[in-house]
């Protein structure tokens, strides 16, 4: 059911990439019974497809790492919904959760090409419209690991931390160009499919350092995702908001 009242997103065309599930899924979910259009974007178009049927949006398959992928997805969007006035680069991936000195160079490069690469491509695809329209909102997904660097995640932690320095500095770029604002947002461990990828033990280490005890539901982050893609937010810019329970340091 859609809610036009507060914070409402009528009118607006949503891409939410990695939105097949977990936490993109939530999103997507939450943008759509704001009033948005939204487009379904991820690896998987299965997954992408009944998440768009399910909210009246249209699914898009798209390899964020992938100048080409991004771009054509770009185009689908565009001819399916019109220009895009609210992006969400939630698609991440953890990588493998080992020490430092067993990484290969690949376990790095997959998880930079998808996490932080895929964030670039993604922002510069949107941006040259959302200039000519003087109007966009951006929400880069990033995470407490990129504020202090979780134990066996470095190349996630580094990446996540890449993202926050990327969303201030865009965001600067585009601060006096027009209502465009730019954030990103840094959960703690959230209970999403993702975590099925990640050891236990790491798992553990994370809920340990969140004085409320527990993981954050994913209706908590797309709640705080809702308001930073409102037309209400329109003074808040270069941000990164934790939404961790407690955990976060500064």
């Amino acid at each position: 059911m859609k809610d036009s009242g507060f914070f409402s997103l009528e009118n607006q065309v949503a891409v939410v990439t990695g939105a097949g599930q977990g936490l993109g899924e939530g999103i997507a979910r939450r943008l759509h019974s704001a009033g948005a259009r939204v487009a379904v974007l991820d690896l998987d178009i299965e997954r992408a497809r009944n998440i768009a049927q399910a909210i009246e949006g249209v699914a898009i398959q798209v390899d964020v790492s992938s100048q080409p992928s991004v771009e054509q997805a770009h185009a689908q969007v565009q001819e399916q919904l019109g220009d895009i006035t609210i992006l969400v680069n939630n698609a991440g991936i953890t990588g493998r959760t080992v020490p430092t000195w067993e990484l290969t160079e690949k376990d790095f490069d997959d998880v930079y090409a998808v996490n932080l690469k895929g964030v670039f491509l993604v922002c510069r695809a949107v941006i040259g419209s959302m200039l000519t329209m003087g109007y966009g909102r951006i929400v880069n997904v990033a995470s407490i690991a990129g504020k202090e660097g979780n134990p066996t995640l470095a190349p996630y932690s580094s990446t996540k931390a890449g993202v926050i320095a990327f969303t201030k500095s865009l965001a600067k770029e585009v601060a006096d160009k027009g209502d465009i604002t730019v954030n990103s947002i840094s959960p703690a461990v959230v209970r999403t499919p993702l975590l099925e990828t990640v050891a236990q033990k790491t798992i553990d280490y994370m809920i340990s350092r969140i004085p409320m005890g527990r993981t954050g539901k994913i209706e908590e982050v797309a709640a705080l995702v809702h308001y930073l893609v409102s037309q209400e937010a329109s003074f808040t810019t270069g941000q990164c908001y934790d939404i961790s329970g407690g955990r976060a340091t500064y």
